[in-house]
């Protein structure tokens, strides 16, 4: 029989709101063996991988870990930047952020990043708020789609820590906000500022990431969402069907994955000679291994060696100033009914708090 021990509850402590922005996760390094450990983590879901636990086992341990993790490692070497894995110090600098806006706004609420698998680990920041008596608790995931096989699976971490918790705290969670009008402003601004340098394309591929065709026939709301993301995004643009379209990446594995798939279109559009594309990633509020590698290379090479004459990568929104009011937008909005607002004489500090917070940001990304 166990028990759930833990320091005794402190009466008339003022209790702390959190708001906790959890990311997908990355390796600590890009070598073999902190590939492995991830991808071991990651792989290990059951809600990112639905096969019998018994038969991915042998999958797993056998023939993806000991021979995708060397692959792996090289790509991530290719992105990684000076700061560490690009994923991981956009995730830090939109945190420090999102408190300066939220503080700007007259909230007083702390605000840090997890990672649901690699580090900072959920459960330990969770243990963290704690420890520091945060009473309520937000968790805000950086992905605007709602799938089973991502914020879900974010959920879950959330509900098993506490599972093993006596003194549970206030919890909140944001489903997903993939047709927020503040996210499709912000993904229409940074569209926008690349054409206004650059030109329009012939085609704009929205490129998202691909899941199981399965979990859409299971009821997983995902790709809807993706073409909801995508058709009001092309209506902010004031684009036409035959301009802009909507693909799938990162397909794992042989069985199907929702359709069209982004590499073999790319190559098709430079085969009926469409000479310019711009690719932007909508599921991806951060830069990462999908973005900077998969699409930014790889699907470069796949158009231009396919004849295409001229591709476009158009970068997340990553620390964009329209995408952190858009996310301080999305916040308050789940905080509705919790006491974070501060008197006149605190919001003045936390103006001055949150320009720290920038400038932390700003400092992050120095060197990068």
């Amino acid at each position: 029989m166990s028990f759930r021990t833990e320091p005794p509850y402190t009466h008339g402590s003022l209790p702390k709101t959190a708001v906790v922005l959890v990311n997908l996760g990355t390796p600590d390094a890009p070598t073999t063996s902190a590939v492995r450990r991830y991808l071991k983590q990651f792989l290990s879901d059951p809600r990112v991988v639905e096969i019998p636990r018994a038969v991915w086992w042998f999958i797993l341990h056998l023939i993806i870990l000991p021979f995708r993790s060397g692959q792996s490692a090289k790509k991530y070497a290719s992105i990684w930047s000076n700061e560490g894995s690009p994923l991981k110090v956009h995730t830090e600098k939109q945190a420090k952020l999102l408190k300066g806006y939220l503080g700007e706004r007259g909230h007083k609420v702390k605000v840090v990043y997890a990672m649901r698998y690699g580090q900072p680990a959920l459960p330990d920041v969770l243990r963290e708020l704690k420890a520091d008596g945060c009473e309520r608790i937000l968790i805000l995931p950086a992905y605007p789609q709602y799938s089973g096989t991502t914020t879900a699976s974010i959920f879950d971490a959330v509900f098993s820590h506490y599972a093993q918790e006596r003194n549970v705290p206030e919890l909140r969670f944001v489903k997903h906000y993939h047709d927020h009008d503040a996210y499709i402003r912000a993904l229409r601004k940074s569209v926008q500022a690349h054409w206004d340098m650059a030109g329009r394309p012939d085609k704009l591929v929205m490129s998202f990431h691909g899941v199981p065709k399965r979990t859409l026939t299971l009821g997983d709301p995902y790709h809807c969402e993706c073409h909801k993301t995508a058709r009001l995004l092309a209506k902010e643009l004031e684009l036409t069907p035959d301009q802009y379209m909507v693909t799938f990446q990162s397909r794992f594995g042989k069985a199907e994955w929702l359709q069209p798939y982004t590499a073999p279109t790319l190559k098709k559009l430079a085969q009926e000679g469409i000479g310019r594309v711009d690719v932007i990633c909508p599921g991806f509020t951060s830069d990462c291994l999908e973005t900077l590698e998969e699409i930014a290379m790889e699907a470069r090479h796949d158009f231009m060696s396919a004849g295409g004459k001229d591709f476009n990568y158009i970068a997340c929104l990553n620390e964009d100033d329209a995408w952190i009011k858009a996310m301080a937008e999305i916040t308050e909005l789940h905080l509705i009914g919790w006491p974070t607002i501060v008197s006149p004489a605190q919001h003045e500090e936390q103006v001055h708090d949150a320009q720290i917070s920038r400038d932390e940001a700003q400092r992050l990304g120095a060197n990068q």
